[in-house]
């Protein structure tokens, strides 16, 4: 019977979700490693570990490895140790490395979590990605800039999610940017130039060193622009057409990038553009599920549970690659205005109502509470069918009639 560790600082729903999957494997012994008080993991789930461990910081390589250490004392020899957050990658790798415990090591993830060690990767493998720099002082920041020319996207080298990210059209901003205080852990500073074309992910699974399923969802506009425009709601739409010609060349680029980068088994979420040219430029990698309702998203379309699917292959290392019968997408809804809570939401029951069958899921803002500042705003609504076509004239209709206004 397998002994499995989840390390979960935060329980936030899309965390539990995944660690509640993970315990419901078959044969599996289940111990949890989290920052929440015992308390805060609800009772179901505390029915199916096998054992749990309150530490203060689950982000700590040293203290995750004192936590599966107790867990191997008590249940018996770990098996795997499975963490779905980014920021958790490297320390699990530390573990890992440090236990002898199978899976990613520390090295290669280091590759996913530096963005500017990933881009070097690439670089030298004759990979197409955006060209950089890594930035340790303001003198090569201004070296950087007199080569490539704006516009320029600066941003921490660890960092996901379009987070502290901004883009720099002229001096005057780049010397905006340059004063912010980049002394904090982690806070190292990446220079790039900004690629124009169309934003996808390209979703994957590799077994074996091998890539054996992928799925490409379409950004609708980039995330980047969605942080510069709060007026903007944004979309993704993952097409029906899972092999369509269009996705041939990011295959076969993103199967050597990923190798490259050191990926073996497990599901991983790349970011790439399509150049106006045609070409290919790969932005970032993360070497663990997608974020953003991108799970949810592509269980729609392919009719399975990848939450469930994933924490088999990261115990079992079995996948079975899925059909996709249906095309799905999300439309997520930012509020509008200048007050600091949500006042009213208008739209969203007649929207709701009319898209019926095709609407498969509605996380509605909720009135009274502060806005969000990310691109995946306060709320969404899920869309699917058989036609990609119908999903994206419904994503349409929703960011069109539904409003969330602030006051």
């Amino acid at each position: 019977m397998p002994v499995v560790v989840f390390v979960a600082p935060f329980l936030l729903p899309t965390t539990r979700r995944f660690v509640e999957h993970a315990a419901t494997l078959p044969g599996v012994r289940l111990a949890l490693v989290t920052q929440e008080p015992a308390e805060k993991i609800p009772a179901p789930l505390r029915k199916q570990l096998a054992a749990q461990e309150i530490v203060e910081n689950a982000l700590d390589p040293d203290v995750i490895t004192g936590a599966v250490r107790a867990v191997n004392t008590r249940l018996g020899p770990v098996h795997r140790v499975l963490g779905a957050l980014e920021e958790l990658q490297v320390p699990l790798g530390e573990v890992r490395d440090r236990l002898g415990i199978p899976g990613m090591g520390a090295e290669a993830a280091r590759n996913f979590r530096d963005k500017a060690r990933m881009k070097e990767v690439l670089r030298a493998n004759g990979l197409p990605c955006a060209r950089h720099t890594r930035v340790r002082s303001d003198d090569e920041a201004w070296a950087f800039v007199r080569e490539v020319g704006y516009p320029l996207i600066v941003k921490p080298t660890a960092g996901s999610g379009s987070r502290n990210t901004f883009r720099v059209e002229d001096e005057e901003q780049m010397r905006e940017v340059l004063a912010l205080d980049r002394s904090g852990p982690g806070a190292e500073t990446m220079i790039e130039e900004f690629v124009t074309g169309q934003e996808h992910s390209f979703d994957s699974v590799f077994l074996n060193g091998r890539l054996i399923w992928f799925s490409c969802c379409h950004y609708f506009p980039r995330p980047l622009d969605i942080l510069e425009n709060d007026w903007m709601q944004w979309c993704v739409v993952i097409p029906r057409e899972a092999d369509h010609p269009r996705y041939a060349d990011i295959r076969v680029v993103a199967e050597a990038a990923l190798r490259k980068l050191g990926m073996v088994d497990g599901l991983s979420h790349m970011e790439w553009f399509r150049r106006p040219d045609g070409g290919i430029a790969i932005s970032e990698v993360g070497a663990r599920p997608p974020g953003a309702q991108f799970v949810t998203l592509i269980s729609y379309a392919h009719a399975i549970d990848l939450y469930r699917a994933w924490a088999h292959l990261m115990v079992f290392d079995e996948f079975d690659p899925p059909d996709r019968p249906f095309a799905a997408g999300a439309a997520f809804l930012r509020a509008q205005g200048t007050g600091k809570k949500i006042v009213k939401i208008e739209g969203a029951e007649e929207v709701v109502r009319r898209l019926r069958g095709v609407a498969v899921e509605v996380k509605l803002p909720e009135t009274g509470a502060a806005p969000r500042t990310g691109y995946e705003g306060d709320g969404y609504v899920i869309v699917r069918h058989p036609d990609t076509e119908v999903v994206e004239d419904a994503l349409g209709e929703v960011v069109r009639k539904i409003r969330v206004e602030l006051g």
